[in-house]
């Protein structure tokens, strides 16, 4: 078996901060679980406002720099009525934040993977690869009842998200000490 060399590098970054940051995540995570639908709902004003915020300073942005050309105006004007519509109507918004979660999902999944193999053999890979495997299926998990479920699944899905981040940073923070 071609064992790769442990990347003491890579290792040496992870540290208290690793361990709190996954103490944090996890107690987030749990609120989530506990109160699913408050938890997507809160997703989705937060993504909201991102988008009504980012259309902002592009609008600024563009003011400043091209105020006469019209195709400059585009990007702002979609981001402030993209962020409007998620902010007006939070519950078709619920929807579409839940289908960007499942894209992170399974991105969090790929994340999770790459960084299981750049520290793999030392102690606590595993529960990365572990990670990653369960962002994968809450991923597909979701797509199979999108949008029907979205209320609840949203704040469930990102809290068994964050707890598993949670879990996964505070073993290794564990294991690298």
């Amino acid at each position: 078996m071609n064992m790769l060399p442990v990347n003491e590098k890579m290792l040496g970054k992870f540290g208290p901060y690793t361990l709190v940051t996954g103490i944090l995540l996890v107690i987030l995570g749990t609120v989530g679980i506990i109160f699913p639908i408050i938890m997507s709902w809160v997703t989705t004003v937060f993504v909201g406002w991102l988008l009504f915020i980012g259309g902002v300073f592009w609008a600024v942005h563009t003011y400043n720099y091209s105020p006469k050309h019209v195709i400059d105006w585009l990007k702002p004007a979609l981001l402030l009525i993209t962020g409007s519509l998620v902010l007006f109507y939070p519950v078709s918004g619920v929807a579409v934040v839940g289908l960007l979660l499942a894209f992170y999902l399974l991105l969090d999944a790929v994340g999770s993977f790459a960084l299981a193999q750049s520290i793999h053999p030392a102690r606590g890979w595993g529960w990365m690869v572990f990670n990653g495997v369960i962002s994968a299926l809450l991923a597909i998990l979701f797509l199979i009842g999108w949008p029907a479920t979205s209320l609840w699944l949203v704040g469930l899905y990102v809290g068994i998200s964050l707890v598993f981040d949670g879990w996964a940073l505070i073993t290794i923070g564990w294991m690298s000490r």
